[in-house]
């Protein structure tokens, strides 16, 4: 046996000859296909065609998966069309290259492979993959607004057909294993164990490839694809706008113009991501990207344990943050009164905890995991303490009293407050530099942020534990000051308020949220405060109000509702009436043609406040926070992002007219120039703020 040792890629030749091609990219964790990676790749590959060995498998030396796709950082440097068909064009050149070797390719996988990652895989003959619950296999490109460009829009429908391929494309939505055998994109599951032994298998015995049924092969017949075409455009259309998302419409406009079939389609393929390249909606898609990943490494390493959790309160939020943190893998005890008060959430968590983990087994042991505690008795052993009960400031400070002396030194003590001051919850505790908030959204499933909050007191390490514990849960924690309503209520509230104000001018209910909605906006406003409860929208606005020393907004419309106990989708009307958990909406009638901005912009106008305050670091936790916190339109790249592109001095200008005809509210903030500045730094970042 003899090895060969490149900077990102290994050569390993048994005694058979068969080549063993690892893939183990410079100092990384996973494996991504920079240019550079796919050039070393390009090289070994012309030599194995030289050689003409009996066979190749490519496999990953990393831990964590196969590959996990182009290296996105590349498509922010592409300046125009052109750069991007070269960078495009060259990739699938080299998986071309892989794909013509004369011997058998097997791709061995484990863990994942997506995008290019799979792409790759595609180009080889065969594919098997290590049988467990980590395996997703998936093209997850349209997520970045663009499509697969090394050949996956082709080679995808060749192996699986257009049905199975246009769901793995249009979705982004990765398989697991048993799926992907079912479809045809795997050969082959195995134990780790025999991964290596089934590759050589393949090579030695070269059954006939898989290739698409023949029913899905009709599909592609020029007379029936139109038809096709229509039907896939039409559920497209159903859930995204073109003019929002272009990518999915692209993905089926290249099926239908060439069938999958020949070098046109392939270089039909690398024009049309080459355009998409350039839209916005790529760059924000991109940005957005970009910014998760700053958030899943802004935490770095806890030194502290992070294993045991202990929650009091065991309302919706503290039942839902202890069985997510059970599923994560964490001892939790859950605290409140009485033990009867208690067990409504574990049933709620064991129900939470059966449909995330379909296996029987593991779904048991999560849930053993989740344990009732009235008394409080594991307050002692416990790394977190989250306390979720109601908002109350004096009942918080009561219970922090009284579980402050029984905690560990080590552990942190963090509350789920939403709106309540860090630094008045940490008066009369001991040790105030340990409390930190840990702000989760509901749901807590579905919600991927959570607010890490510094308050006056917060030593910064607890800050950086508290982010540590988030990354454990599999959440994005966003690093902040302690200010009325954090980031994203601060942000909302306007946003809100504003569509009462609207509806009380007699705008309707449902031209409102059609008003958001065509924005981009995941959920109208309405619908959004009837989700929310009317009356958490009430207090949560009325305290934010007072903690900024702003008057009270004159919220009629909700009072009114409030008052005849339609308080939203829990009482079963709100705003609208909701009928298995669905709103009963009205066919929209026209909005006023100033709607969207006045939305929108007192919603922007606040974030640049936040900015000003250095509530935040800077304009992209900003972004980052409403993007992941509210779901702002992603492919608007955030509210900041979204006024830079259209113009600061436009922006302001706009909200100055909307106060002449609307009030004060509608004020340009002094913060915004310092967005039309470099960089959009904040004033002072959180750790300078919590000192001062």
């Amino acid at each position: 046996m003899s090895d060969e040792r490149g900077q990102h890629w290994r050569i390993e030749r048994d005694a058979e000859g068969i080549v063993w091609l690892w893939a183990d990219k410079a100092d990384s964790s996973a494996n991504v296909l920079s240019s550079e990676v796919l050039r070393e790749l390009d090289a070994h590959l012309e030599t194995l065609r030289a050689g003409n060995p009996p066979g190749v498998v490519v496999l990953s030396a990393k831990k964590s998966g196969f590959i996990a796709g182009a290296d996105i950082k590349e498509f922010t440097r592409i300046s125009g069309e052109d750069s991007g068909y070269r960078l495009i064009h060259a990739g699938q050149r080299v998986l071309d290259r892989l794909a013509a070797l004369p011997c058998p390719t097997v791709a061995a996988l484990h863990g994942f492979a997506l995008g290019g990652g799979l792409e790759l895989a595609l180009a080889c003959r065969y594919r098997i993959a290590v049988d467990d619950e980590r395996l997703a296999l998936g093209l997850p490109e349209v997520q970045l607004g663009i499509h697969p460009g090394f050949g996956g829009t082709v080679r995808s429908v060749q192996l699986i057909g257009v049905t199975a391929a246009m769901q793995l494309m249009l979705t982004g939505k990765p398989v697991r294993a048993a799926q992907a055998l079912r479809l045809g994109l795997l050969d082959r599951l195995v134990a780790p164990e025999e991964l290596r032994e089934a590759a050589r298998a393949f090579i030695h015995h070269r059954p006939a490839p898989h290739r698409a049924p023949f029913t899905q092969r009709v599909l592609g017949w020029p007379i029936i694809r139109p038809f096709v075409q229509n039907s896939l455009t039409a559920r497209v259309a159903a859930k995204a706008p073109r003019e929002h998302y272009p990518a999915p419409y692209a993905i089926i406009e290249l099926w239908s113009r060439y069938g999958a079939q020949g070098p046109a389609a392939f270089e039909g393929e690398s024009r049309s991501i080459a355009h998409l390249f350039t839209t916005d909606t790529a760059r924000n898609l991109i940005r957005v990207f970009l910014l998760q990943d700053r958030l899943k490494t802004i935490a770095g390493k806890s030194a502290a344990p992070l294993e045991r959790v202990h929650v009091v309160g065991a309302g919706v939020m503290g039942a839902d943050i202890a069985a997510w943190a059970a599923l994560r893998g964490c001892r939790v005890t859950l605290q409140d009164r009485e033990a009867a008060l208690i067990e409504p959430a574990l049933e709620r968590a064991r129900e939470l905890i059966a449909k995330r983990l379909r296996d029987v087994n593991k779904a048991a042991a999560a849930a053993e995991r989740l344990s009732a505690d009235p008394e409080g008795a594991a307050v002692g052993e416990a790394d977190v303490l989250i306390e979720a009960i109601f908002e109350n400031l004096e009942a918080k400070r009561a219970l922090f009293a009284a579980l402050e002396p029984r905690l560990k030194p080590t552990a942190l003590l963090a509350t789920n407050t939403s709106s309540i001051d860090i630094g008045e919850l940490a008066e009369g505790l001991a040790r105030p530099e340990r409390l930190v908030g840990l702000h989760f959204f509901n749901p807590v499933a579905q919600m991927p942020l959570v607010e890490v909050v510094a308050g006056r007191a917060s030593d910064p390490q607890a800050v950086q534990t508290a982010s540590a514990f988030a990354r454990k849960l599999d959440k994005l924690p966003l690093p902040c000051r302690s200010a009325p309503g954090f980031i994203v209520n601060r942000v909302l509230m306007p946003y809100l308020q504003e569509a009462m104000s609207a509806a009380g001018e007699g705008v309707p209910f449902a031209a409102i949220d059609a008003t958001a909605l065509a924005f981009g906006m995941p959920m109208g406003p309405v619908e959004l405060a009837d989700v929310i409860g009317l009356d958490v929208c009430a207090h949560v606005g009325e305290s934010i109000a007072r903690g900024l020393g702003r008057p009270v907004p004159d919220l009629t419309v909700l009072r009114e509702h409030i008052e005849l106990g339609k308080l939203g989708r829990k009482s079963g009307a709100g705003f609208y009436l909701w009928r298995a958990g669905t709103p009963v909406k009205p066919v929209a009638a026209t909005a006023p043609a100033d709607l969207t901005d006045r939305l929108i912009l007192i919603l922007v106008n606040e974030c640049v406040a936040c900015l000003r305050e250095g509530i935040a670091q800077d304009a992209d936790l900003i972004d980052a926070a409403v993007i992941f916190g509210t779901g702002f339109a992603p492919f608007r790249g955030g509210p900041l992002a979204y006024a830079r592109a259209r113009g600061v001095d436009a922006i302001v200008e706009r909200l100055g007219s909307l106060a002449e005809r609307y009030g004060e509210r509608f004020q340009p903030d002094a913060g915004w120039a310092l967005l039309a500045g470099a960089g959009g730094q904040a004033a002072e970042t959180p750790a300078r703020a919590a000192k001062s």
